[in-house]
């Protein structure tokens, strides 16, 4: 889609379960990111088996979003400093702006991803942890 990478491979048969595999997880993690605002982050839906209806302990979603949201702000980290042309980080060109325009507004999100999880874990540990006043 645009891309000039002089370094690419050849195609391979496993390239699109891949990138569906990966499109399956990554969507996975942003729909449990709305267990930090939404009811179901504190209380177990009651569809679920075992823990059901049961109320969750508040570190259970604060500890693991806690260190996704650094992880997920250090994963695209490269692409933003490349992106603000920082000594040391390499990319690839693109055909044509039209490509490098797209390929940036369909990855921006990706980049907020990581800050807007941390800022949701804060406010979920506002809401759950502190003591009201």
């Amino acid at each position: 889609m645009g891309v000039i990478d002089p370094n690419t491979t050849e195609w391979v048969w496993w390239a699109v379960p891949y990138v569906f595999g990966l499109s399956i997880v990554s969507e996975a993690m942003a729909l449990l990111s709305f267990g930090l605002v939404r009811g179901w982050g504190e209380v177990a839906p009651t569809w679920l088996p075992v823990i059901g209806g049961r109320r969750i302990p508040p570190f259970a979603a604060i500890v693991p979003a806690a260190l996704g949201g650094p992880g997920a702000t250090a994963f695209w980290a490269p692409t933003l400093l490349y992106w603000l042309h920082v000594p040391g980080f390499d990319g690839v060109g693109f055909s044509s702006a039209w490509w490098e325009v797209l390929a940036k507004v369909c990855t921006t999100q990706g980049m907020l991803w990581g800050p807007l999880v941390l800022a949701l874990t804060y406010a979920y540990y506002a809401r759950r942890c502190r003591p009201s006043h």
